[in-house]
């Protein structure tokens, strides 16, 4: 099992949470480049038909690439809890810079028919396979290597970096807009963002390398680290949790993150780049609202924020998605979306820490990612799907009215759940 190293702390805490942190950016930077720049690269997959039905067809694609999510919180969380956050960490790069490379040297449809999207279909399931045992491992390794005290603060990090991931995604893609021109983005320009996110995840393969493991795994007995399933299976109520927080708050983030950008495209009647502008701000901004409730859940407890949430979501996601289908001016649909991520943030900031508090150090990886990946395989993942779906039936209010539903489910989640905060497993270790 190896010598313990003992606690992490000063600048050795800083050095493993940049180290998980840059990690974690860059798998969410390849897995929302696909999402950023299907707008362009999705008729090059799909038989040229009107703009809706192709965008609809990629947005499909997306949501299957979740069904291998909860393959890879499964799998890549047993790994964990066997041999280690830090070689999960590593696997789960590796595999991403995998299906990275294969969207990037990807033939067109004109070129192979039918084998284009198929071959799309196969880098989005690898993605799959490593984003969802991301989660779970990397969150389970920064709340084991924060301190007691700024766990909270700490562990938001991970959806810095989550959301940095998505920021640079959509800064490369401004970038591309302002220097190609929309055919060049068509033709070959879509290509790059791919380019770039395998090369960062080689060079992040390397930077995970020289992390160093956990105090909390390396103090499992060998024994525990057998029967994990089983072992699992005997926290349902925890299991349950963790799939409605996750069905409530993955939703609520893909609506108004990921989904963003084609919603005020094809509802609001935006023009690409105002979209892309506009997402950008209000998700840098989102992007620096998580440490300050991480910190204050620090000081109030995760239930309350969660709560928040909840409360926050159920009321006001219907009012918010209807406003900004009519916002007809950058400021206006600026203000309603920072607005309606300033409520999300109160799930984000303490998410992966809240669900690893909430298990034992041997099924820590393992209860976090399983039951996170399904709830997001379901209901996050599908977000544009079904938005798209009720769209096409010209029932488009529906999807808000589902949102809001989500969120009243992850309220429900959260009122009953003791504060993991004074209640942290991570503290009896």
């Amino acid at each position: 099992m190896g010598a313990s190293t003992g606690p992490v702390a000063g600048p050795s805490r800083v050095k493993q949470i940049f180290g998980g942190a840059a990690g974690n950016l860059v798998e969410w930077y390849d897995w929302y480049a696909y999402s950023a720049f299907a707008l362009y690269f999705a008729p090059r997959f799909f038989p040229r038909d009107d703009a809706l039905a192709q965008q609809l067809n990629g947005a499909i694609i997306f949501a299957i690439g979740f069904l291998m999510r909860p393959l890879g919180g499964w799998l890549l969380g047993l790994y964990a809890d066997r041999h280690g956050r830090k070689a999960a960490l590593t696997l789960s790069v590796s595999l991403m810079c995998f299906g990275s490379l294969m969207i990037a040297v990807a033939p067109t449809y004109d070129q192979v028919g039918l084998a284009a999207p198929a071959l799309l279909l196969v880098a989005r399931l690898v993605q799959g396979l490593s984003v969802g045992g991301e989660y779970g491992a990397s969150a389970t390794f920064m709340a084991e290597v924060a301190d007691a005290k700024h766990r909270g603060f700490w562990a938001s990090f991970q959806y810095v970096t989550l959301i940095g991931g998505q920021l640079v995604a959509l800064g490369v893609l401004v970038t591309m807009q302002a220097t190609l021109t929309e055919a060049e983005l068509l033709d070959w320009g879509w290509r790059v963002p791919f380019v770039i996110g395998a090369l960062c995840a080689v060079l992040v393969f390397w930077l995970r390398r020289g992390l160093v493991e956990t105090e909390a795994f390396q103090k499992i007995d060998a024994q525990a680290r057998k029967g994990l399933m089983r072992r699992l299976l005997a926290h349902p109520r925890a299991l349950l949790t963790v799939v409605a927080l996750t069905g409530g708050g993955s939703l609520a983030f893909y609506t108004f993150t990921t989904y963003m950008q084609k919603y005020l495209v094809l509802s609001a009647g935006w023009s690409k780049t105002e979209a892309t502008n506009v997402s950008t701000v209000a998700l840098f901004g989102y992007m620096l609202l998580q440490p300050v409730f991480g910190a204050l859940s620090d000081r109030v407890g995760r239930r309350p924020l969660l709560i928040t949430f909840g409360i926050g979501g159920t009321l006001l996601s219907v009012p918010a998605l209807t406003a900004l289908g009519t916002a007809t001016y950058p400021y206006e649909g600026l203000l309603l979306m920072f607005s309606a991520l300033c409520v999300l943030s109160c799930y984000t900031a303490i998410s992966g820490l809240v669900k690893a508090e909430m298990f034992p150090a041997n099924i820590r990886a393992l209860g976090v990612g399983l039951p996170y990946a399904v709830g997001v395989a379901v209901f996050g993942g599908t977000a544009e799907t079904v938005a798209l779906g009720f769209k096409s039936a010209g029932l488009e209010a529906g999807f808000f009215w589902y949102v809001a539903a989500m969120c009243g489910v992850a309220l429900v989640a959260a009122w009953s759940l003791p504060d993991t905060k004074a209640n942290s497993r991570i503290e009896t270790e």
